[in-house]
């Protein structure tokens, strides 16, 4: 199975007017990271970058100058993700924004039935919150200390590590180099090096002790021929 943990900058929050100035993605085959991923700046073709969005992420105009546009990147991120289901954080945001780009270049939009929401999988798993992308690498005890804006690769890669501990928590430690990673054959697509560590402390156990001795008033209570008792003692 194949996955593309992607995000996405833009110039503001409204899909229909502003425009994506940063898209980044790395792919994972059977929740394990290949090494592979992709990264563009893009330029937003005279759209103006809002003073709030410009604060979250830190790009600025002179740093898009020169940079590809949307449509000279498309293709590229087409194959990137072709096949492969889409892994976002608040995907409604970032696949709204990525579909009227598609829209203008008559490209079909995304397919929502391969899209991951990885906020609405926080929610029902964490329902109490928070579930921000930082909140939950505090939660699950990845280092994010390099985050000091926000960044489409960079929060990619927390992303996916946030995303194999809310599907199951599946720990490695695992390092892929050019030699065993697929080769894509394009400069933007590169290796890198991804280490899922392990956690610095056990999860807190999530029942509650009132929670412990209610359960074991009800087997209590179920009397010594209870078919539970049998399964608990074997």
């Amino acid at each position: 199975m194949r996955e593309i943990i992607f995000d996405t900058e833009t110039t503001g929050l409204d899909s229909r007017d502003d425009r994506v100035i940063e898209l980044g993605g790395v792919e994972l085959v059977n929740r394990f990271p290949t090494g592979r991923t992709f990264h563009h700046y893009i330029n937003p073709q005279g759209r103006a970058i809002h003073a709030e969005a410009q604060a979250v992420h830190g790009i600025s105009a002179a740093d898009l100058q020169g940079k590809p546009t949307f449509a000279e990147i498309a293709e590229e991120w087409l194959a990137f993700i072709d096949g492969a289901k889409l892994v976002a954080h608040n995907a409604t945001f970032d696949v709204g924004f990525l579909n009227v780009e598609f829209g203008r270049l008559g490209h079909p939009v995304i397919d929502n039935g391969l899209v991951v929401d990885t906020l609405a999988l926080a929610r029902r798993k964490h329902p109490m919150g928070p579930n921000s992308l930082d909140a939950l690498c505090r939660r699950y005890g990845i280092d994010n200390t390099r985050r000091t804006k926000h960044g489409a690769l960079l929060d990619s890669e927390l992303l996916a590590e946030v995303y194999i501990e809310l599907i199951g928590g599946k720990q490695a430690a695992l390092v892929l180099d050019s030699a065993t990673a697929p080769a894509q054959g394009r400069e933007n697509v590169r290796q890198i090096e991804i280490t899922i560590s392990q956690r610095p402390a056990p999860l807190p156990a999530r029942l509650t002790e009132a929670e412990r001795d209610a359960h074991a008033g009800m087997v209590a209570a179920l009397g010594e021929k209870a078919l539970w008792l049998k399964v608990a003692a074997g």
